[in-house]
């Protein structure tokens, strides 16, 4: 019989080794369909918004939340980040310098002054309310940018943590839906042309799928004025981006294993491209609405990432102070909007 000299090597078998993520984007694409489902079921909800639901909703069904905790975590994670960045690149074939130089000079420099107005007023504001974690910069970027794009860009830089991004997101867009509702009936009451109303839609309202169902209630000429001023909004995610990383950098806080960040992302490098190449007008009309509907489904995927890792006791406990954030947000940017779009008329 032959001696042991050491102990025996142990084979990995097929069900020990990790799962990858196959099985998380998977669940997302899952998710990005059935988000798609209850948006044609239902046009008011954003498919982005429905996203974010069912990724929270999934992450407390029985059956799944054991599957979203193990082997799926690993693929919604990627889909969260990375899948999030990927959307965000593409976001800049929206925008084209020629068109943001035909608004004037007037209202290209309303926006950068509306945009820092409502940033800085609701971080501030969640601070004093003592908002935790990243939620009081995460929600500022959303309302004054785009949504959940900057959020997303935003906590990417920052390293934020999932559930204050989902937070976030959830809260911006629920405003955002709101202002499809109300902002119409403003119109009149306000004094506003069509195209102010437009202006103000467009300086005002967080996603630019929220901006165009609420400007479109005014008719061709409102939709064109704030598409456009939206679009001036979304370029200042790349200015906003590098300012927050240096402001990580002097603190020393960067993403995983990382003390100095890269002063400019790679995702933003791309962003930048993608205006410069819709600048240059050689990309035909079928090729930037391919890319805008790849688009949608990448943030879909992404959020629906993000929401699989909300934990509902956690939100409950600064709830009431989120939604107060919110709604005082919401009223600040729509008046920093209006004033800027009376003072530019």
């Amino acid at each position: 019989m032959t001696a042991l000299t050491g102990p025996r090597s142990r084979r990995v078998t097929p069900r020990e080794r990790p799962p990858g993520p196959v099985p998380g984007l998977a669940l997302a694409a899952a998710g990005v369909v059935a988000a798609w489902l209850a948006h044609r079921a239902v046009p008011a909800l954003p498919m982005l918004t429905a996203a974010v639901v069912l990724g929270a909703a999934a992450a407390h069904t029985p059956w799944l939340a054991t599957r979203v905790r193990g082997r799926c975590r690993g693929g919604l994670t990627l889909a969260a980040k990375r899948l999030m960045r990927a959307g965000i690149v593409l976001l800049g074939l929206k925008l084209g310098l020629a068109d943001v130089l035909g608004l004037g000079w007037a209202t290209v420099a309303m926006v950068p002054a509306v945009v820092a107005a409502s940033f800085c007023g609701t971080w501030w504001l969640g601070r004093r309310m003592g908002l935790p974690g990243d939620q009081p910069l995460l929600i500022a970027a959303g309302y004054s940018i785009c949504g959940a794009s900057a959020i997303g860009a935003v906590g990417s830089v920052h390293d934020s943590d999932d559930e204050d991004m989902v937070t976030s997101v959830a809260l911006v867009t629920l405003c955002g839906t709101l202002a499809i509702a109300v902002l119409p009936l403003l119109h009149g009451p306000l004094g506003l042309t069509d195209a102010e109303f437009g202006r103000w839609v467009g300086a005002g309202v967080h996603d630019v799928g929220q901006v165009v169902a609420t400007a479109g209630t005014a008719g061709p000429a409102a939709l064109s004025e704030a598409v456009l001023v939206k679009l001036l909004r979304v370029a200042l995610l790349a200015p906003l981006v590098a300012v927050l990383v240096v402001a990580a950098r002097r603190r020393g806080r960067g993403g995983p294993g990382s003390g100095r960040p890269p002063l400019v992302p790679l995702f933003v490098v791309g962003f930048l491209a993608m205006v410069a190449l819709r600048s240059t007008g050689l990309l035909p009309a079928q090729v930037l609405s391919a890319a805008a509907a790849l688009q949608e489904l990448l943030l879909a995927a992404a959020l629906f990432g993000l929401g699989t890792a909300v934990h509902l006791p956690s939100l409950s406990r600064t709830g009431p102070r989120v939604a107060l954030l919110g709604l005082t947000a919401w009223v600040l940017i729509a008046t920093a909007a209006y004033a800027g779009v009376l003072l530019t008329a």
